[in-house]
């Protein structure tokens, strides 16, 4: 039990996912400083705020107030989200493909050996009885 799961971690696949988290977590907090200082200021540049600061259209609703549907946060998580997945892929995937390409030139894999199908094995033993009735 313990050398499949050893066998498990060794592959490869849980560390570099390990690495990716950690990597985003921090980069998130780049992006989330970015968004907040550039992005949504250009967004209310469009939309004013309403009194909790959220900034997106406002419409009166059929009993006099005012709803305000804050696009700015939906913009914010879609910037926020596109760019880490960029910045995972190009650092972390991208590389690692070209890694997974050149081992896989460096030691081609061996190609099986196909096994026969039935009815070649079929005519094969037809032929060999053909040829012990002769003898």
């Amino acid at each position: 039990m313990l050398k499949g799961f050893k066998e498990f971690i060794t592959k490869g696949n849980v560390i570099d996912l390990a690495v990716a988290v950690v990597i985003g977590g921090a980069f998130t907090a780049i992006v989330n400083a970015v968004v907040s200082s550039v992005i949504n200021p250009l967004v209310a540049l469009f939309f004013e705020a309403d009194a909790t600061g959220k900034f997106g259209p406002t419409i009166t609703g059929i009993y006099g107030q005012e709803v305000t549907f804050p696009l700015g946060d939906l913009i914010s998580a879609i910037i926020s989200f596109l760019a880490v997945a960029l910045v995972v892929y190009f650092v972390f995937v991208v590389p690692m493909n070209k890694y997974k390409e050149r081992q896989a030139a460096k030691n081609p894999a061996v190609e099986e050996e196909t096994l026969p199908t039935e009815q070649e094995l079929l005519i094969e033993i037809r032929d060999q009885l053909r040829r012990n009735a002769v003898n």
